[in-house]
C-alpha cells in the first residue's frame, strides 16, 4: 500500500490516458460507461487522498525515472493544485455518471465510445495541466484537454455544435500559440522548464524586456483559454451547442483549470512583484473583470434559450474570479480560489438541469419550459437552488464566494468596488427571477411535444427526468448548499493556498 499511495500522483493521470483508447477498443456502449465511471471515481478517490496529505503544508514531488529537476520531469502537488483536482476529478465523477443514460439523447447513436474517449482524454488534460511540475507538459497536456474538447463539442446533435467547435479550435489554437510563445522565452531566459527552477532562475533577468514579453505573451495565452473578456467569444456557442454532460463538464472544469494556470504562472514563477508592482497587470485585469461581470450578466438577460443564458453567466462568473486576482492581495486570490471551487459546482448543477430538460424536450428553449415547474418539480427545484447559489442568495455556495470577494474589496479600502460585486449580484437575480417565472408562473405549452421514448404527447403527460439523471443534478445541487453553509473546507483550502503563494511562492 505504500508503493501504492507513492506513485498515486502519476496513476491520477495514467487512470484516464490508458481507458480513453480501451474505451475506443471495446465500443460496446454499456460497458464504455462503467469503465468511464469507474477511472473518475477512481481519479476523485486519488485526488482526495492527495489534498489530505498536502492540507498540512507538505509538498509532494513525484520524480519521473528519480531525474531530479532541473533534468527530470516532475509532477509537484502542493494544496492550490491539489483543490483543483478535486473539482477536476470530482466534477467528471458526477457528470459521467449520467451519461449512460443521457448519451441516448444527445449524442448519436453508435458513437457513445467516441464520447467517452474523449471525455477521459480530456480528463487526462485537465489533470496534466494540474498535478504537473513542468512549463512545457502544461502546454503539452493544454493541447490534449483543447482536442478533446472539440471533439466533445462537435458530438452535439445540432448542426451548430460543428460551427462552435471550430471557433473554439480557432481561439484556443491562438491561446496555446501565444502560450507556447511565451514558454519558448521564458525557456530562453533561464535554461530550464522545471517551474520551481524557473521560478528562482527568473529572479536575475525578470525586468528584461524578454521577460516581459513573455509575460505578455503567457497572459494572453492564458486568457483566451479562460475567456477573460473580451477574449470569451467562443464560449457562449461552445456551452451552447454542446451536448448538456459536455456543457456541465467543461464549464465546471476547463476556465478553473485556466484560472489555475494565470495564478501559478503570474504568481508562482513570475512572481507578485513582477506582476504586480512592475508591469501592474492587475490595473488592467481590474476593469476588464467589472466589464465581465455587467456586459455577462446582461447578455444572459436577454438570451432566449437557457443553456446560452448559463453560458453568459460563465462569463461574469470568469469575472469574479479574475477580480479577486486583479486585487492583487492573499485575500483577492483566496476569494477567487473560493469562487472557483463553488461556481464548478453551482453551474455543474444548472447545466445538469439542462441535460434533464433535454432529456424530455430535446431543447432548452425557455418557452419550452414554462410550467415545468409542476411537471419535472426536482429538476425544476434544482434550478431555483442553482439560480440563487448564482446570485449570491445566504445559505449557498455563491453567498460565500461573494462575501469573500466583498471583504476583499473592503481590505483594499475599495467600497465601490464592492458595490459593483453587489450590483452584479442583482443582474443575476434578473435573469434568474426570469427563469423562475417561466417555470413556474407561466402556463404551459398546449402543444405535444417529443417524449424520452420518441412519441409525442401532451405537456400535461410530461414527467420529471429519469433518476440517472436526477441523482448526479441533485449530488451538486445538494453540495451548493452543504458548502454554503458548511464553508470551513473552501475557504480553509484557498485560504492556505494564496498564503503559501504570497509567502513562499512554488
Amino acid at each position: 500500500m505504500n508503493a501504492l499511495a507513492t506513485h498515486l500522483p502519476v496513476l491520477q493521470v495514467l487512470l484516464p490516458l490508458l481507458g480513453a483508447p480501451l474505451c475506443f477498443l471495446l465500443r460496446n456502449k454499456n460497458e464504455v460507461s462503467v469503465f468511464t465511471i469507474a477511472i473518475s471515481w477512481s481519479c476523485l478517490a486519488i485526488s482526495l487522498s492527495l489534498l489530505s496529505r498536502v492540507r498540512g503544508g507538505e509538498v509532494i514531488v513525484y520524480e519521473f525515472g528519480d531525474w531530479s529537476r532541473p533534468i527530470g520531469i516532475e509532477y509537484r502537488i502542493d494544496i492550490m493544485n491539489a483543490l483543483v483536482l478535486v473539482v477536476i476529478s470530482g466534477i467528471a465523477a458526477v457528470v459521467f455518471a449520467a451519461g449512460t443514460g443521457q448519451a441516448r439523447r444527445a449524442i448519436p447513436e453508435g458513437r457513445e465510445f467516441l464520447f467517452y474517449s474523449a471525455a477521459l482524454l480530456c480528463l487526462t488534460g485537465l489533470l496534466g495541466v494540474t498535478i504537473t511540475g513542468d512549463v512545457f507538459n502544461v502546454f503539452v497536456f493544454l493541447e490534449i484537454s483543447s482536442l478533446a474538447s472539440y471533439i466533445l463539442i462537435a458530438l452535439g446533435r445540432d448542426r451548430r455544435a460543428l460551427m462552435a467547435a471550430f471557433t473554439y479550435l480557432i481561439m484556443g489554437t491562438i491561446g496555446a500559440t501565444f502560450l507556447l510563445i511565451g514558454i519558448g522565452l521564458m525557456y530562453q531566459m533561464t535554461g530550464t522548464l522545471n517551474m520551481v527552477d524557473m521560478a528562482e532562475r527568473l529572479k536575475a533577468v525578470n525586468e528584461t524586456r524578454t521577460v516581459l514579453v513573455a509575460l505578455a505573451f503567457v497572459v494572453v495565452g492564458i486568457s483566451v483559454k479562460l475567456a477573460v473578456f473580451p477574449l470569451h467569444q467562443w464560449l457562449p456557442n461552445a456551452y451552447s451547442y454542446a451536448p448538456p454532460i459536455v456543457s456541465a463538464f467543461l464549464a465546471s472544469t476547463a476556465t478553473k483549470v485556466a484560472y489555475y494556470l494565470l495564478i501559478r504562472f503570474c504568481l508562482g514563477i513570475f512572481g507578485t512583484t513582477l506582476v504586480f508592482d512592475v508591469v501592474g497587470i492587475d490595473q488592467v485585469l481590474l476593469p476588464l473583470s467589472v466589464a465581465a461581470m455587467f456586459v455577462g450578466s446582461v447578455a444572459a438577460i436577454y438570451q432566449t434559450d437557457f443553456k446560452r443564458i448559463l453560458a453568459y453567466s460563465s462569463i461574469a462568473q470568469v469575472g469574479y474570479m479574475t477580480l479577486g486576482f486583479s486585487l492583487a492581495t492573499a485575500a483577492g486570490v483566496s476569494a477567487g480560489l473560493i469562487h472557483l471551487f463553488n461556481h464548478a459546482l453551482m453551474k455543474g448543477a444548472l447545466f445538469m438541469v439542462a441535460a434533464c430538460i433535454t432529456w424530455r424536450f430535446d431543447n432548452t428553449s425557455i418557452d419550452t419550459m414554462r410550467g415545468l415547474g409542476r411537471r419535472m418539480p426536482l429538476s425544476m427545484a434544482a434550478l431555483v437552488v442553482g439560480g440563487l447559489a448564482l446570485v449570491g442568495v445566504p445559505g449557498t455556495v455563491g453567498f460565500v464566494s461573494k462575501w469573500a470577494l466583498v471583504t476583499a474589496a473592503l481590505e483594499k479600502d475599495s467600497l465601490g468596488l464592492a458595490f459593483l460585486i453587489m450590483a452584479s449580484s442583482v443582474l443575476a437575480l434578473v435573469y434568474v427571477w426570469r427563469l423562475i417565472e417561466i417555470v413556474y408562473f407561466k402556463e404551459p405549452l398546449e402543444a405535444g411535444v417529443v417524449q424520452a421514448d420518441g412519441s409525442t404527447g401532451e405537456v400535461a403527460k410530461i414527467k420529471d427526468a429519469p433518476w440517472r439523471l436526477l441523482v448526479p443534478t441533485w449530488v451538486l445541487t445538494a453540495a451548493t448548499i452543504y458548502f454554503g453553509f458548511f464553508s470551513d473546507f473552501a475557504v480553509d483550502v484557498a485560504n492556505r493556498a494564496a498564503a503559501q503563494i504570497f509567502g513562499a511562492g512554488m
